[in-house]
């Protein structure tokens, strides 16, 4: 048993698995790194595209929906300097969101609503409460989610060359009608991206810099923003979508001139974030610190953590949502991350938080293990979870040794 309880033997059975789906074509490459008691494992397999250069430990990838915690500890740092409350209306800053209209139903026509019962708080945008968001299915199934794909309001994967700044977005955004009550149901993804605007708003200076500047400059996250400058791209991965027919994957967005080669118009809270395997798991020791990092400096309090890490959702809104069959029975959700409550499976610990981007990366750190982990590929997770990412979570539980 090594310094941090791991098994040799186990972690080296992570890197034959690992390895075989690699060679098997579900991803030209992957980095992986776990932590525990102070040792860090890495496994670096692969190239960083297929048929291109090997996979290095400080690849960067496009972190899609793991861009939400960092919104959600951004906000948390403004909330805990009292710039915003959780439970504020957001109007005074997003006067663009005031006196909603709600669909009468959440798949019904634009025309017909009704006024919002209350308005929306910062928690409504923490937590996907805000009665907007993505749903399973075509946009075309939801008039509102055509309307905003429409109005190219990034509503899909991500696409960091939408046409609108963050105040042109939020007008935009502002003209559509809210999909449910603000606070009766969990509904995905723009929440973030609505805090996004927000944060710029309350800090008075741009998301980006607000990020860096509070957050990935303190942690060290060097590699970490909403593009990929010339003098990185070496180190940048492509990304694949996996065809819906074969499996295959596919070339999504090229690393030398695609999407994430210029700084966006809309720096876009839900999905646009690049980082490395490194600078996340940075992110996620400060989080399971309870808010501390370096040599015992704050980034949030350890009551701010808590509260990013508990569920905050009731059963009605979980009820109430669009989500597949059986996503609540042993989870929840809090400020920017989910939350496992109930154990179903050998990698399901009560307590553990983190979350997945959908281009194919995943963090978790568990309080109850004192571990954190972080699986970096390129190759999307949807329309269904891949099968290396459900391998590397077993992967790293079942190397538990104490």
């Amino acid at each position: 048993m090594g310094a941090g309880g791991w098994s040799a033997a186990r972690l080296d059975r992570m890197r034959e698995v690992l390895t075989r789906h690699v060679a098997g074509g579900a991803a030209p490459g992957l980095v992986t790194l776990i932590s525990r008691g102070g040792e860090t494992r890495a496994e670096v397999i692969g190239a960083q595209e297929f048929g291109g250069a090997p996979m290095r430990r400080d690849t960067i990838f496009r972190i899609s929906s793991m861009t939400k915690p960092v919104i959600a500890v951004a906000t948390m740092i403004l909330v805990e300097e009292c710039a915003l409350r959780l439970d504020d209306p957001v109007d005074r800053l997003l006067p663009e969101l005031a006196d909603r209209r709600v669909l009468v139903r959440a798949d019904g026509p634009l025309e017909e609503t009704v006024p919002a019962e209350r308005p929306l708080t910062v928690r409504d945008l923490l937590t996907f409460r805000m009665g907007f968001g993505l749903v399973p299915g075509p946009p075309g199934d939801h008039p509102a989610l055509a309307a905003a794909e429409g109005l190219g309001l990034a509503m899909g994967p991500p696409k960091p060359a939408t046409p609108h700044g963050p105040d042109e977005w939020l007008r935009r955004f502002g003209t559509l009608p809210l999909m449910r009550q603000p606070g009766v149901a969990w509904l995905y993804h723009t929440g973030s991206q609505v805090l996004g605007v927000l944060i710029a708003r309350a800090a008075g200076r741009p998301l980006e810099e607000f990020l860096r500047e509070r957050i990935f400059e303190p942690l060290g996250m060097k590699d970490t923003g909403f593009h990929v400058p010339p003098g990185k791209r070496d180190r940048f991965a492509a990304s694949y979508l996996a065809d819906v027919t074969t499996g295959k994957p596919e070339l999504y967005d090229a690393a030398e001139d695609g999407r994430w080669s210029r700084p966006p118009v809309f720096p876009d809270g839900g999905a646009g974030l690049v980082s490395t395997a490194d600078d996340y798991l940075a992110f996620g020791r400060m989080l399971l610190a309870r808010g501390r990092y370096g040599a015992g400096e704050r980034l949030l309090s350890r009551p701010a953590v808590e509260a990013m890490t508990a569920d905050q959702l009731t059963p009605a809104q979980k009820a109430a949502s669009p989500a597949a069959p059986g996503t609540w029975d042993h989870r929840g959700w809090g400020f920017g991350v989910q939350v496992v409550t109930g154990r179903d499976g050998i990698a399901a610990v009560p307590g553990r938080f983190g979350w997945d981007g959908g281009l194919g990366t995943s963090w978790a750190s568990d309080p109850a293990e004192e571990l954190v982990a972080v699986l970096m590929t390129q190759v999307a997770r949807f329309p269904r979870v891949a099968p290396v990412h459900l391998d590397f979570w077993t992967l790293v539980y079942q190397a538990i040794d104490d």
